[in-house]
């Protein structure tokens, strides 16, 4: 029987994990303080990255936001409330500014719907919910 030949150098991966595990903690959350961790370190990150996806830690980012992701679609329910409710727990679980969402809507409008007096178009919903990754019905309000 012949030995099968790893495409993986499986001692240098080992000896680079064990350098970003030190640094970074980079596991699979499963409670609140992993969570935070996880958050903080995606916030990090975006900070470095943007939205350069050519960034040597671009892959790093996707992996940690998956992480953050995955986690907030099984643990973070949002109960019923006024859109523009639902949108300021979003803005602050991500720890948003106004500024962050100035590429979806003006700040301008964004200020005026999260003080009511304006209301979420069904196009900005649907940008909404594609930008946080939840249904653009959270944005719609209920009859």
């Amino acid at each position: 029987m012949h030995a099968v030949q790893s495409r993986f150098n499986i001692r240098a991966i080992q000896t680079s994990w064990a350098k970003l595990d030190a640094m970074a903690h980079i596991r699979p959350i499963h409670d609140e303080a992993g969570y935070d961790r996880m958050v903080a370190l995606m916030n990090d990150l975006l900070d470095v990255v943007g939205d350069n996806e050519e960034h040597q830690l671009a892959g790093l980012l996707e992996l940690v936001g998956d992480l953050v992701s995955n986690y907030e679609r099984e643990h973070i329910t949002i109960e019923t409330s006024e859109p523009k409710d639902a949108l300021r727990f979003l803005m602050a679980a991500k720890g948003l500014k106004q500024e962050d969402l100035s590429n979806i809507v003006a700040q301008g409008n964004l200020s005026n719907i999260l003080s009511g007096h304006r209301k979420i178009s069904a196009k900005l919903a649907g940008k909404l919910g594609e930008f946080f990754a939840v249904s653009p019905a959270l944005f719609i309000p209920k009859a």
